[in-house]
């Protein structure tokens, strides 16, 4: 065991060596010497092996002490695309964490939704990525703060309750132990670019903000499905094609929100790093327009499931690439995502319903925003206002079970037992299930029913289907 653990260490230290951006957000290491961590692609002087120690996530790295690299910013990467994929209760825990649910209802909160009792998540979650819940969501926070104090002129006090924290002491030892500054010092070291949009950016003009993804990123066939499945009133795209923006209303958990979305031109291949600091895989801007500054990391992580943005296209593109179908495929749109849902109640509906019908639904159950941004007007209805509505047949059916949480499609919710819930329900076929596990769920292993997708593409069904549908070897099941 010994030996395997050095070999998976050394191999960790030959990506840090040859600055390999492929494993940004899947590792972190940091520097004895120093006191700091980074990411893997950090363009800093390699150190030498004997004083590097290697972490599964930037919370266990802070939790021993080492304060973020400012020069590559590593709590700004990708999250790691293992709990994507991971259908266990490390993998649904990270997906709720990132999700902000112990912020909102702490560790006790995240443990009922998962099942289990508080100790046994921390036990896991320490074993697996080196840290708990508590410092899990730490981290998150002080992410979040980091933004804030480097993208808008908020006063600082308002910034630590935006970010999550209880208390302005918690909020000012924290960002001292993560960033070894204070948060002027944080504020004021802010890079040109991003202090030129600072002033520019107020709750009501919105936040902009860099959505980071490792590798290549198709974003005009993701873009083509947005436009295709949007629904009047809560989505909208404008622009030609290739420098779209896709803007949509969100209900999050302290209020809503509206978020725009640049399409970029040229996009499907990786960039290098610009001088900010921004991930090496490129990046997607975006701006986020919320009535209550503590949704915002509610809102950025929704939008990272519904673009797809941490997945790894590296590994995905290899296993794809090797199929004699799917090689020239892959070839001619290298990091091609699997788009997933804003919301999962509402995509479940959606696919069920159909685009008229929804459009139909948000007309008449939908809530209204207290101020219209152009074509956008209402929220999409709640499950809740559905199912007391009392339709009749399928969807009366899917909108109580998911009003009364007899099915749960949140980012923590069992893939499988999900599933189960849903054939279940009469009238749901499974072609539409199949769809509400790859979009609702992110499952990135999802084959549709009665289709020629062999056991061979696992774990990247999903992806596999995205490419036979954007070449038109399969139908484009949207939603809609």
């Amino acid at each position: 065991m010994i030996d395997e653990d050095a070999r998976y260490e050394d191999t960790r230290y030959e990506a840090v060596r040859s600055r390999d951006a492929r494993f940004d957000g899947e590792f972190f290491f940091a520097v004895e010497t120093t006191g700091i961590y980074c990411r893997p692609s950090c363009p800093a002087v390699t150190p030498k092996r004997r004083n590097v120690r290697f972490y599964a996530t930037a919370a266990a790295a802070q939790s021993s002490g080492f304060r973020a690299c400012r020069r590559c910013r590593p709590d700004a990467v990708p999250g790691s695309a293992e709990w994507n994929v991971r259908a266990d209760v490390v993998g649904r825990a990270m997906r709720l964490i990132g999700d902000g649910v112990v912020d909102r209802e702490g560790v006790g909160g995240l443990a009922v939704r998962l099942g289990y009792s508080a100790r046994q998540v921390q036990r896991q979650l320490t074993a697996e990525v080196g840290a708990g819940p508590v410092a899990l969501a730490r981290a998150q926070r002080a992410h979040t703060a980091r933004v804030l104090l480097q993208t808008t002129d908020l006063p600082v006090t308002q910034i630590a309750f935006a970010a999550g924290f209880a208390s302005v002491r918690q909020f000012n030892d924290t960002i001292r132990a993560v960033y070894a500054s204070t948060p002027s010092e944080l504020r004021a070291a802010a890079p040109r670019t991003a202090s030129a949009a600072r002033r520019a950016a107020t709750p009501t003009a919105g936040i902009p903000i860099r959505l980071a993804h490792r590798g290549p990123y198709q974003s005009t066939a993701v873009f083509d499905l947005l436009a295709g499945e949007a629904i009047a009133g809560i989505e909208d795209v404008s622009g030609t094609r290739g420098r779209r923006t896709y803007r949509r209303t969100l209900r999050l958990p302290y209020g809503t929100g509206i978020v725009a979305v640049d399409e970029r031109p040229g996009g499907s291949r990786g960039r290098s790093a610009p001088s900010d600091g921004a991930h090496p895989g490129g990046w997607l801007d975006a701006r986020l327009h919320l009535t209550d500054l503590r949704d915002l990391t509610t809102a950025v992580q929704r939008l990272r499931r519904l673009f797809d943005l941490d997945a790894d296209p590296y590994a995905v593109d290899e296993r794809l690439a090797a199929d004699a179908r799917l090689g020239p495929l892959v070839a001619a749109r290298p990091g091609l995502r699997s788009p997933g849902a804003a919301d999962p109640d509402e995509l479940a509906v959606r696919a069920l319903v159909g685009t008229a019908k929804a459009e139909r639904l948000v007309g008449r159950y939908g809530k209204a925003l207290d101020a219209p941004c152009g074509t956008l007007t209402h929220v999409f209805p709640e499950p809740a206002v559905l199912a007391e509505a009392g339709p009749d047949g399928t969807l009366g059916a899917l909108a109580t079970a998911l009003a009364d949480g007899t099915l749960r499609l949140d980012a923590g919710a069992d893939r499988d037992d999900a599933q189960g819930t849903l054939l279940a329900l009469p009238g749901l076929d499974e072609s539409t299930v199949a769809v509400i596990r790859a979009r609702a769920l992110g499952d990135p292993d999802v084959a549709p029913p009665g289709e020629d997708v062999p056991d061979a593409w696992r774990p990247w069904r999903s992806y596999a289907v995205q490419h036979l549908r954007v070449e038109g070897e399969l139908a484009r099941h949207r939603v809609n």
